[in-house]
């Protein structure tokens, strides 16, 4: 496991001098097949640091989910300028994690089978990647449910497993389409800090969509409240809340006052 990420983001993104990533005015169209387009995203410009947790906020069918996608390489813009590390995205790359809604998990593997997955597809299944799996487990709290399957498990805990899968390449960077979307409150918040627990740990730089207000404030260096769509920023939310965070953050004044500037942006708050 690595363990060179700083406990506090904001120190390592105010050294960072070039973005780890860009977008500059993503543009992307889909054809309907009768001669009509439907223009998911209108014009996105943002960039990320190496560390920060950025979430993207705004209603479902936004477009938030189509630019996570494009980040990801999973699909083009239209129009635009996306560079990871300079480099422009021109389809999947293997510096990425990926974690969405559903767990979508092998029923026919074991827990331990599921996360390593794609070291099997990458060539690198050894001692040392189920190692990592161990420990990844264990970081999750799901040590003891290697031999388990995934219909033994609650759904919180396949998204655990899921989140163990994703990281096992140890990615730059770590993708999350609302993947507490379908938890019950407790668990989503038990899930919420237990991803800012494995970011303190691991080095990934987090990109998470939510239309949770409170998610996106509790989580986040950085919300970018997307528009309806077709898809503009609306607002970049400076997060200033202090690390590390806990249940008490959220029923602080500050957290109060950034979910409010928020819900103006979405227009749920007058």
């Amino acid at each position: 496991m690595k363990d060179n990420i700083a406990k506090k983001p904001r120190e390592d993104k105010a050294k960072a001098v070039s973005p780890l990533g860009r977008l500059e005015n993503i543009k992307k169209v889909f054809p309907t097949g009768r001669d009509e387009e439907v223009i998911a995203v209108e014009d996105v410009s943002f960039q990320f640091q190496r560390g920060e947790l950025v979430s993207l906020l705004g209603p479902s069918g936004c477009g938030k989910t189509t630019v996570l996608k494009m980040v990801g390489g999973l699909i083009s813009p239209t129009d635009g300028v996306l560079e990871i590390g300079g480099v422009p995205v021109t389809g999947p790359y293997p510096d990425v994690g990926i974690v969405f809604q559903s767990p979508t998990l092998m029923p026919w593997r074991s827990v331990l089978a599921n996360v390593l997955f794609p070291m099997e597809v990458i060539g690198k299944k050894n001692k040392s990647s189920k190692d990592r799996a161990m420990d990844l487990l264990k970081l999750t709290g799901l040590d003891g449910f290697e031999n388990a399957y995934p219909r033994q498990l609650s759904g919180g805990m396949q998204q655990r497993v899921a989140l163990c899968r994703a990281l096992i390449h140890e990615p730059s960077i770590l993708l999350m389409d609302e993947p507490f979307g379908a938890l019950d409150e407790l668990t989503r918040m038990e899930m919420n800090d237990l991803l800012l627990e494995i970011r303190r740990i691991n080095s990934a730089t987090v990109l998470f969509v939510t239309h949770s207000i409170s998610e996106a404030v509790y989580l986040s260096d950085r919300v970018l409240v997307f528009s309806k769509r077709p898809a503009t920023i609306a607002l970049e939310l400076d997060d200033d809340l202090s690390y590390p965070r806990s249940s008490e953050t959220r029923y602080s004044k500050r957290f109060t006052e950034l979910e409010k500037q928020a819900g103006i942006a979405l227009g749920v708050v007058k």
